[in-house]
């Protein structure tokens, strides 16, 4: 029986996990964390019976807490619940699933406690990539890839020797503006953002695929996975989310990783690697599929990538920033704040005027996100004065 805790439990990667633990049926589920859904999170518990559940927010966690006084569970909350949760003893791998840098310590702690990790949090090897990869070996623990794209580079690269990688092609869908122009994009709606053409995922990451934001994330994450430089990853787009990425080997030779897009096929992967299981589904049919087209991005369009290979490439604290400038807006853009080229307009802002931190601890991290959304909300409340967009409370993380 392997036994698993899971931080995001509600969100959508989280659900999913749940999904792939009631079709195995031989996942135990000892430990469950989540933002603030506890109805839920309540469900969640009566049918899975952990040991211990975190809430982020105190009063939703006292909430919780009288509502299961009738099960044996400990309830905590906020970084300390958390914490314990991503340690809780019995637990083998944990799936982080959290949305943010709010995944970074725990992720931390679980590895020195000798967990594996299945990882969904991208934002933790964004910003400590340079922290977390030594300790995984020192550690020995793996970390084993969920997002489907970094899935499909760790499939593509099993058995073969990583000096032999040339480069790696990163699919995009495109999202819902493919082959829109800037002077479109400024007239972007919430509703038109939220709907991605073939995935269906959690709010904040459906808008930052329409950015292509989430794909600069990605060619950092993968910068960090697979030991490769910013350069040998190239985006692709792939409209029909068909080939989920691909791996050119120095030969010229190119293996590629298909499927449908399913987030539960890469969970699956994840929690029983190496072995593969089973898993219900719809499956490829290439007669139907016709065809699989490729494009280049257009990064004058979408900026947002263009901006992260510059973060990549410069290192230190700048992809911290890059986030956190990313996350703030994206927190506002769904509030309905601003508009939805503000938020890549606040990202390079941001950027232009941070001083780099070279190798940064866990601290300087941190810090480094707060003053990103301190120079964000007072350059913003400016404009505001101007007769620009709204000022709003901080979304970073209360880390």
């Amino acid at each position: 029986m392997k036994k698993i805790g899971i931080l995001g439990s509600t969100g959508s990667i989280g659900t999913q996990t749940l999904q792939v633990v009631d079709q195995q049926k031989d996942i135990q589920v000892t430990a469950l964390a989540a933002g603030s859904n506890i109805r839920l999170l309540e469900e969640q518990i009566r049918r899975y019976h952990p040991s211990v559940v975190c809430v982020w927010d105190e009063a939703k966690a006292r909430d919780l807490k009288t509502r299961v006084a009738d099960l044996s569970v400990r309830v905590t909350w906020g970084m300390e619940g958390l914490i314990e949760t991503a340690t809780e003893p019995r637990s083998e791998i944990l799936v982080t699933a959290v949305v943010g840098m709010i995944g970074i310590r725990p992720t931390i702690a679980a590895m020195e406690a000798g967990k594996d990790i299945a990882l969904a949090n991208k934002e933790t090897l964004v910003t400590a990539g340079h922290l977390i990869m030594p300790l995984a070996r020192k550690q020995g623990v793996r970390i084993l890839p969920v997002d489907s794209e970094h899935s499909a580079i760790f499939q593509c690269l099993n058995g073969e020797p990583r000096r032999g990688v040339s480069r790696i092609l990163l699919t995009a869908s495109g999202g819902p503006f493919r082959g829109w122009t800037r002077k479109q994009l400024a007239g972007v709606r919430l509703e038109d953002a939220l709907k991605h053409p073939n995935w269906s995922m959690g709010r904040k990451i459906t808008i930052d695929s329409s950015t292509m934001v989430n794909k600069g994330l990605e060619v950092m994450e993968a910068r960090w996975l697979f030991q490769v430089s910013m350069d040998q990853v190239q985006v692709v787009v792939q409209p029909q989310s068909v080939i989920h990425s691909m791996v050119e080997f120095a030969d010229g030779a190119v293996m590629a990783q298909l499927g449908t897009p399913d987030m539960k096929l890469p969970i699956q992967y994840a929690l029983y690697y190496p072995e593969r299981r089973v898993l219900s589904g719809e499956r490829l049919d290439f007669a139907k599929l016709g065809s699989i087209t490729f494009e280049n991005p257009d990064m004058e369009v979408f900026r947002g990538l263009k901006l992260a290979y510059d973060a990549g490439r410069r290192g230190g604290s700048l992809p911290t920033v890059y986030n956190a400038a990313n996350e703030y807006g994206v927190g506002r853009f769904l509030n309905r704040e601003i508009s939805y080229l503000t938020i890549v307009e606040m990202i390079e802002a941001a950027m232009e005027q941070h001083q780099v931190t070279e190798n940064p601890s866990v601290e300087q991290i941190l810090e480094a996100e707060r003053e990103t959304c301190e120079f964000i909300e007072s350059r913003w409340q400016i404009a505001e004065h101007s007769g620009g967009s709204t000022s709003v409370r901080t979304h970073c993380t209360d880390s």
